[in-house]
C-alpha cells in the first residue's frame, strides 16, 4: 500500500509499520501517550493504517490481539506520564524551551485539563500534542489516582481500540483503498481541528479580557468602579 507522506518519510504510517511491524506501533503509541518526546508522532493515522493492514492481511496478527496490545501501550504510556508529572511537579513549567520541548505545549495541555477536568484524559486522546502532555499535567496537579486510572482506561480503549477498529472496518472498502492518501490526510486534519478551535477561543478570550498589566500600563487609568474599588469597599 503506497501512501502519501504526511511529513518526513520516517513519519509515514505505512513506512513505519512495514519497517518496524507491530512492535514499532506499540512503541510509538506508548511514547505519544505520555513521553515528552512523543508529541510529534503520527498516532491517529498510524492506528487507522494498522487496522487497515490487519484487515487486508498485510499485518499477520489477529485484530483482537492488536487492539488489546495497543490499548495496553496507550494506558501504560499515560501511566508513565502521570508518574513523571507527579515527580517533576511545578518545575516542569520552568523548564526552558528546546528543539523537542516547548513551554507552549505544556500551557495548552494545562488549559485543556483545567477546562475539562478528569474527562480531559478521554478527550485529549483525540487531540494531537495535547494527548501527550495531559497525563503529565494530571500528575503535576496530583489528580486523584483512582480517578486517573478509570479515565485513563476509558480513554485508552476508546482511542486505541476505536481508531484501530475504524481502520479495520473500512479496510475492505474499495473507496478507502483507492483514496487512502486522502483518508489519512483527512484524519490528520480532523484531529487538528480541536487544537485550532481551542487556539481561536483562547485568542478571542485574550482580546476580550486583557491581562491586568494591560490596564495598569502607563497612561491607562483604571476604570471607575473597577475590581480594585469593589474589593476595597469590601
Amino acid at each position: 500500500m503506497n501512501t502519501l507522506a504526511l511529513g518526513p518519510s520516517w513519519l509515514d504510517p505505512d513506512h513505519l509499520i512495514q519497517t518496524f511491524g507491530l512492535i514499532g506501533v506499540l512503541v510509538i503509541v506508548f511514547a505519544e501517550s505520555g513521553l515528552l518526546i512523543g508529541f510529534f508522532l503520527p498516532g491517529d493515522s498510524l492506528l487507522f493504517t494498522t487496522g487497515l493492514l490487519v484487515t487486508t492481511n498485510k499485518l499477520d496478527t489477529p485484530l483482537w490481539m492488536v487492539c488489546t496490545l495497543v490499548v495496553a501501550a496507550a494506558v501504560l504510556g499515560d501511566q508513565v506520564g502521570y508518574l513523571f508529572g507527579r515527580k517533576v511537579g511545578p518545575s516542569l513549567f520552568k523548564r526552558p524551551d528546546s528543539k523537542l520541548f516547548k513551554q507552549e505545549n505544556i500551557e495548552k495541555a494545562h488549559a485543556f485539563f483545567e477546562k475539562h477536568g478528569p474527562k480531559s484524559l478521554i478527550l485529549a486522546r483525540f487531540v494531537p500534542i495535547v494527548r501527550t502532555f495531559t497525563p503529565i499535567i494530571a500528575g503535576v496537579s496530583r489528580m486523584n489516582y483512582r480517578s486517573f486510572i478509570i479515565f485513563n482506561l476509558i480513554g485508552g480503549m476508546l482511542w486505541g481500540a476505536g481508531v484501530t477498529l475504524l481502520g479495520a472496518s473500512l479496510g475492505n472498502v474499495d473507496f478507502v483503498h483507492q483514496h487512502i492518501e486522502l483518508i489519512l490526510v483527512g484524519i490528520v486534519l480532523i484531529s487538528v481541528v480541536p487544537v485550532a478551535i481551542e487556539f481561536l477561543r483562547a485568542r478571542s478570550h485574550a482580546k476580550k479580557n486583557p491581562s491586568p498589566s494591560d490596564h495598569d500600563a502607563p497612561g491607562t487609568p483604571n476604570p471607575p468602579g473597577g475590581s480594585r474599588g469593589r474589593h476595597a469597599k469590601r
